[in-house]
């Protein structure tokens, strides 16, 4: 019963706690206001939510995130050099960057991941060819890349969710 009426209870949590900070106050009303929200649109979109990812290793997703953090800033230095730089440098190029990871929602992540380093965007997942699409702001060795993602992303991320 109450796995039916929280099919995501840290999304509801999340739902409350947010809808209190913007209410401004704690009041009685915006706290059973914000139980109904939490309650109901967990319920409403739980068709849209994928099975739940089962992390088996979480001190390699931690490790991930460091690696992540570190890179992130080291390429926003990067950008930021690229960029007051001369144009003409830069070598813009699409990148095929084959993917092992077979579930959906994990090789989201790992576009995602992509995207959030700064030079590099994920541009589309083709899940039948397994493939990742990558732009990236200048790359003048595209295997470097490739290698680069699958060793500091991919392999971290099918270690932690176990796929």
């Amino acid at each position: 019963m109450i796995a039916r009426m929280l099919p995501r209870p840290f999304l509801s949590l999340t739902i409350l706690a947010l809808w209190l900070v913007l209410a401004a106050s704690v009041s009685f009303g915006q706290l059973i206001l914000g139980a109904v929200i939490a309650i109901v649109v967990p319920i409403a979109t739980a068709p849209f939510w994928p099975e739940p990812l089962r992390v088996r290793r979480p001190l390699t997703g931690l490790r991930l995130l460091a690696v992540l953090l570190f890179d992130v800033v080291v390429a926003n230095l990067r950008v930021a050099r690229l960029v007051v730089g001369p144009l003409e440098r830069l070598r813009p190029q699409f990148i095929e960057v084959p993917i092992d990871i077979e579930d959906r929602f994990v090789a989201a992540i790992l576009g995602s991941v992509v995207a959030l380093t700064p030079g590099t965007v994920s541009v589309g997942i083709d899940p039948r060819r397994r493939v990742l699409l990558v732009h990236a702001l200048d790359e003048h060795d595209p295997q470097a890349l490739i290698d680069t993602i699958k060793a500091r992303y991919e392999a971290p991320l099918k270690e932690t969710f176990g796929c």
